[in-house]
Parts: C-alpha cells; structure tokens; sequence
C-alpha cells in the first residue's frame, strides 16, 4: 500500500515532531558529525506551526503511522528557530520565491520518492498562488534529493544554530515550470 499524501493539521504537530526527530537522528549522522546532528535534532527538527496553520505543509501517512512530512511556505522564513518574528511575512508571488520547508523522511522509508512526491504537492500549491519560484535551504543530507528535483545550488552557508553549534547548508532555487 502506497502512503496517502495529505494536508497536515495542528492535530499532527505531536507526529510530525517525533517524525522529524527520528529522521533528522537517524540521517544527519550520515553528514554531520555528533555534536552537529544533536544540534539538529535539537533545533532544526522543529515543527514550523505557520506551516501547519497555513495548510502549507504535508504528511505522507501509511497506516496511522506518518512516514514523511514537508511543505512550502508563503513567509519570508527559509527555517525555523533563529528568526525574529518579523519574518512571518507574507511574500510577494510576482517578485518573490516560495520557501521550500522542513523535508523529513522515516529513515526506513527512504529512497522510495516520498520527498519527491512532497516537492510535486508543494510545487504545484505555490504554483496555484501564483509563485514562478522556490528556494530552500538544504541540508547536506537533503542535497540529492533536491539536486534529482531540478533545484540548483546557489552557495553554500552555515546555518549557526541557537547553541552555537554551525552546520553546513546550501542555498538552492529552482524555477516552477508553468
């Protein structure tokens, strides 16, 4: 049975913390050394409640169990913790990107195209408010996922997270196909 792509709720913000903890535990270890995954886990694996809020964001469920979770956003945010909250703002589709946000994928549902059907849904919800762009800021453990969608590497950038601690990451931006 393929998971069922959906909508996320607040009601799912316990899930999607745990989902995004697990994997971020599980993956970045792969990229990042221990001391930068703990930081991660942490701080980056935080549940955006904007996202939630605004319907932007989804979860693949197989069962009653969510395998993987990710969205976009309409906010000037590229991720969540270390912004003032200034940056919820609302960003302008003729002049500006959608931001891709907090792509999380079950370690033991990897490479299986759940991201890749995330990326599609958020696509195509920017698409429709208008949006001719997206830019992330990926991860090292999210690079060929985003690479294999069309997303291009803009530059690299640390991202200093709340203890100090900095990881590495990569502006990208991909234009939305009309």
């Amino acid at each position: 049975m393929e998971p069922i792509l959906r909508v996320a709720t607040l009601a799912d913000q316990a899930a999607v913390d745990a989902l995004m903890k697990a994997s971020a535990a599980a993956l970045f270890p792969r990229v990042y050394d221990e001391r930068q995954t703990a930081s991660a886990v942490r701080y980056v694996s935080v549940v955006d409640l904007d996202l939630l809020a605004d319907s932007t964001y989804f979860v693949l469920e197989h069962g009653d169990e969510l395998v993987a979770c990710g969205g976009w956003s309409r906010r000037d945010k590229l991720y969540t913790g270390g912004h003032d909250e200034g940056d919820a703002r609302l960003l302008d589709p003729t002049t500006e990107p959608a931001r891709v946000r907090a792509m999380f994928v079950r370690v033991d549902w990897t490479r299986r195209g759940l991201g890749r059907r995330i990326l599609e849904a958020c696509e195509a919800s920017a698409r429709a408010e208008g949006f001719t762009r997206l830019v992330l800021s990926a991860t090292l453990a999210g690079l060929p996922l985003y690479r294999a969608f069309g997303f291009q590497e803009v530059e690299p950038h640390e991202v200093i997270l709340p203890d100090g601690v900095a990881i590495q990451c990569v502006l990208m931006e991909k234009p939305i196909p009309a």
